[in-house]
């Protein structure tokens, strides 16, 4: 199905203190409130009113305490520190709103397959066809340890579990005819059992029976959402995702990943523009040019170095306080380097070092920094440009990161918002009910 060229846009939501940002809680104008349901609710009714296809919800399974193997720096500083479960604060949000979709990180690690087909299934039936699952494979030691595990599978072995995961969660989901619920009291027939049959999958990770206890969506099924940029996480995300969101550097790296991306979807025998790419960018936009920089400003002297290192320690899974600041890596600590490979592949091709240091890692990541993501700056003007430069080239659409929470969502809304619908290069009205729908997606309603 041929898509219309218009972008494609994502809020970056937190069940937590803070934005992607760790130092967004320290702005004088975040709220507080996150703890709140009227908080989630209030960003989705601004959301919706901008006609965001989507806000999804990140998560892990535990506070950020590789670094020094400790919590407390975690904890003074706010740096991720209180994690709420996101599934609710998505069905808070979806019952605020009609249109928005939501979606919701739910690892394959940790759960079971049929609790997360059946989690996700409900959640798509209460927001009427709204859901959307973003599928991790968790990265970290702290998480094992929540979850009574003393170790962390290696990369590949993670994704070839999920592969599993995955056709036992849509087999489930097929597994009900569209039309299988009948509830006719004159009959006295409810369900008609020739129209739902029973899983019985049996695996090298998991076994799942069935017959599973959800109808059909209107969607037919939620969204599937995924990250993997890495050999293996490509792979993954080119067999099975309907959106794909990225981390890119600047441009011409995400044209050059871009291209390849589409190439791989083809070659797995899918449809190219059945997929959406959505790189994550950071947006800060004034009613002038120097009113953002001013706003940028305020906001880089909010950043604090502990934020990269206890980032980069819970994303890598590696203590970065053991190493020295300008000690270069091992060829075997790199290689033992469990977390998101993607995060380590990039130091190593942008710094130009075999064996980079922490100093490296910090530089070449900026994590914890407003320039992790690209940060499109500057007037409404400004920032639609950026964004224009790099629709269609290098991306389907964006995942809008807050630098803090909900003003930067309501400054994007209220500034770039109608001056993409007036370059028309985004949506003025939603296309239909479903989250499918409004992705321009086939629904797998008749499936």
């Amino acid at each position: 199905m041929e898509k219309s060229r218009q972008m494609t846009l994502v809020a970056f939501m937190q069940a937590q203190n803070c934005t992607n940002l760790p130092a967004s809680w320290r702005h004088p104008a975040s709220s507080g409130d996150f703890l709140d349901a009227h908080y989630y609710e209030d960003i989705g009714r601004t959301l919706e009113e901008a006609r965001f296809h989507l806000a999804f919800f990140d998560d892990r399974l535990a506070i950020p305490d590789v670094f020094q193997q400790d919590h407390r720096e975690t904890l003074r500083e706010g740096i991720r520190a209180v994690k709420l479960d996101p599934m609710l604060c998505a069905l808070t949000m979806g019952n605020a709103t009609k249109h928005l979709g939501v979606g919701v990180t739910y690892s394959t690690t940790y759960y079971e397959p049929f609790h997360v087909a059946r989690i996700f299934a409900t959640l798509d039936q209460l927001t009427g066809g709204r859901a959307a699952w973003n599928i991790v494979t968790s990265l970290n030691s702290s998480e094992a340890l929540n979850f009574g595990r003393e170790t962390v599978l290696e990369h590949d072995l993670r994704y070839d579990r999920a592969e599993e995961f995955l056709d036992i969660v849509t087999g489930h989901w097929r597994s009900w005819k569209h039309d299988a619920l009948i509830g006719n009291r004159t009959t006295g027939k409810f369900i008609d059992p020739n129209r739902v049959s029973r899983l019985d999958f049996q695996g090298q990770w998991f076994r799942s029976r069935g017959p599973f206890t959800i109808p059909r969506s209107p969607q037919g099924e939620p969204v599937l959402i995924q990250a993997g940029q890495s050999g293996r996480g490509q792979s993954f995300a080119a067999k099975w995702s309907d959106l794909v969101f990225v981390i890119y550097p600047d441009l011409d790296h995400g044209r050059q990943a871009y291209s390849r991306f589409k190439a791989h979807v083809e070659q797995s025998g899918r449809d190219p523009n059945s997929v959406s790419v959505t790189p994550a960018v950071y947006t800060i936009v004034g009613e002038t040019r120097s009113q953002a920089e001013d706003m940028r400003a305020e906001i880089d002297a909010l950043v604090k170095p502990i934020d990269g290192l206890v980032l980069l320690s819970e994303v890598l899974n590696f203590d970065f306080s053991t190493k020295g600041y300008d000690e270069p890596f091992s060829e075997e600590e790199l290689r033992g380097i469990s977390g998101i490979q993607a995060f380590r592949d990039r130091v190593v091709a942008r710094s130009g070092r075999a064996n980079p240091s922490p100093r490296d890692f910090v530089e070449f990541t900026r994590r914890g920094t407003l320039d992790e993501f690209p940060v499109f700056m500057g007037s409404a003007q400004d920032v639609a440009d950026q964004m224009e430069e790099w629709f269609g080239t290098a991306c389907d659409g964006f995942v809008i990161a807050a630098s803090h929470s909900p003003g930067a969502y309501r400054d994007f809304a209220r500034l770039v918002v109608p001056e993409l619908q007036r370059r028309r290069l985004f949506r003025k009205e939603f296309r239909g009910r479903t989250l499918r729908s409004n992705l321009a997606l086939s629904d797998t309603v008749s499936a």
